[in-house]
């Protein structure tokens, strides 16, 4: 990212657009750049989401009047694209099936995108502390640096993210850099 955006709320939706793009590249490539295309889409789906859950979600429970059913709708729906992607990820980008699967996750992600911005970011823009909302992007960042590089379905809240998230986030990078030092798929 280039600039630091004003707030959290624009912070979150230009990775709404480079995730956007990320799917538009792994679509596209073939071989090995489809391959090291769709971890970075992993990776990034991974810590945004998980970013939220911790971050995000809780203060939009706090601020927005009918935050609650607002955030239950979002993690309903996180839920379903972790596991869409997990069962993505462990297909690999290999697989005959591969792009069949990511068109499915790719409209499920885009629609969540769209129904975050619609319902949840506009109300944290219009009730929440616009200081509060610039300080966020910070903590936002913080988050990602420590959260798992994977996806984990059932894992959506914050106290189960702070609870587990930690060790599943070492492990993960650990896979990580295997998979790197190795130049293997899985």
């Amino acid at each position: 990212m280039n600039a630091r955006p004003t707030d959290v709320v624009a912070f979150l939706v230009r990775q709404h657009a480079e995730i956007r793009d990320l799917f538009a590249e792994v679509e596209a490539s073939e071989g090995s750049a489809r391959e090291e295309a769709f971890h970075r889409l992993v990776h990034l789906l991974a810590v945004h989401e998980t970013a939220e859950e911790e971050i995000v979600h809780p203060y939009v429970r706090r601020v927005v009047d009918g935050g609650d059913a607002i955030v239950d709708d979002r993690l309903r729906e996180e839920n379903e694209a972790k596991q869409l992607l997990s069962d993505l990820d462990e297909m690999g980008p290999h697989h005959p099936d591969f792009l069949k699967h990511l068109e499915v996750l790719r409209k499920d992600v885009l629609m969540h995108a769209r129904a975050e911005e619609r319902y949840e970011f506009i109300h944290l823009t219009r009730e929440g502390d616009p200081a509060r909302l610039a300080k966020m992007t910070a903590a936002v960042e913080a988050a990602e640096k420590m959260a798992p590089t994977r996806p984990h379905p059932g894992v959506e809240s914050a106290t189960k993210n702070v609870l587990v998230g930690a060790p599943m986030a070492i492990m993960d990078r650990a896979r990580d850099l295997i998979r790197k030092v190795m130049g293997e798929d899985k």
